[in-house]
């Protein structure tokens, strides 16, 4: 199986690019980027929302 990143907005950037070998694998880059966010003080307005989706070889 092979796993790529989503944008909602569908537009294309350096995460969306990549391909992963598992689920785990996009979940740990989306987890390092989003770390330092706290829920409370998050402005999810400024930041993309992206999405994990398996790819059909």
């Amino acid at each position: 199986m092979t796993y790529k990143i989503i944008r909602h907005d569908k537009v294309s950037d350096d995460i969306t690019e990549q391909s992963f070998n598992s689920y785990d694998e996009a979940y740990d880059l989306l987890e390092g980027i989003y770390a330092d966010v706290c829920c409370s003080d998050a402005d999810y307005g400024d930041r993309p929302y992206y999405e994990i989706i398996e790819v059909s070889e």
